[in-house]
C-alpha cells in the first residue's frame, strides 16, 4: 500500500470568508426592498380573510341561536368587531370573537352597497340565514385590492382575487 506524503487541508482562509459574506449581504441588500411589500400584502390578505371568517361566524350564529348577529366596520379608525342584537339594541360579544380588530397599518377601506352611518358601517346577519349584500374594499400602500363581496342576500362573502388599481 502506497502512502501519500500530501495532506488534503479543509477549510477556507479568513480573506475567503470575508469574500463571501460580502456577496451575501449583496444579494440581501437587492432583495430586501422587493420583500418589504410582500408582508404589507400578506397582512392585508390576512385581514381580509379574518373578515371573511367573522361574516361566516356571524351568519352561522345567528341561524343557530335565532338572533341577528352584526358585523361592525369602523372606516375612520379602521377597526372591525361582532356585536349580537339583545333586548331591542346590539352589545359586544364576550369572548375573542367580539374584540375589536384592528386593519393594518396603511390599509385603507371602502364600504358599497353596505348600511352607513357616519364614518361607520355594518352588515346584518338574520336568523333564516340571510344578509344583505354589499363589498368591502381593503387597499393596501402597494395598491392591492382585496374585495370582499356579497352577492346576493343567501350567499356567503368571500374574497375575490386582488387586482391593482
Amino acid at each position: 500500500m502506497k502512502v501519500s506524503r500530501y495532506k488534503l487541508v479543509c477549510g477556507l482562509t479568513l480573506l475567503e470568508l470575508v469574500l463571501v459574506m460580502v456577496i451575501i449581504c449583496t444579494i440581501l441588500a437587492t432583495a430586501a426592498p422587493s420583500l418589504r411589500g410582500f408582508f404589507t400584502s400578506r397582512e392585508t390578505s390576512d385581514a381580509a380573510a379574518q373578515i371573511v371568517a367573522l361574516t361566516h361566524l356571524a351568519r352561522s350564529q345567528a341561524i343557530t341561536e335565532g338572533r341577528v348577529y352584526r358585523l361592525n366596520l369602523d372606516t375612520e379608525n379602521k377597526t372591525y368587531w361582532l356585536t349580537v342584537q339583545e333586548q331591542g339594541g346590539f352589545r359586544q360579544l364576550y369572548n375573542d370573537f367580539g374584540r375589536v380588530f384592528s386593519l393594518p397599518k396603511d390599509t385603507e377601506i371602502e364600504l358599497d352597497g353596505i348600511f352607513e352611518r357616519g364614518e361607520s358601517g355594518y352588515i346584518d346577519f338574520n336568523a333564516q340565514g340571510q344578509t344583505q349584500t354589499g363589498t368591502i374594499r381593503l387597499i393596501n400602500r402597494r395598491g392591492d385590492v382585496f374585495e370582499i363581496t356579497c352577492l346576493s342576500p343567501a350567499e356567503l362573502y368571500r374574497v375575490v382575487v386582488p387586482e391593482k388599481i
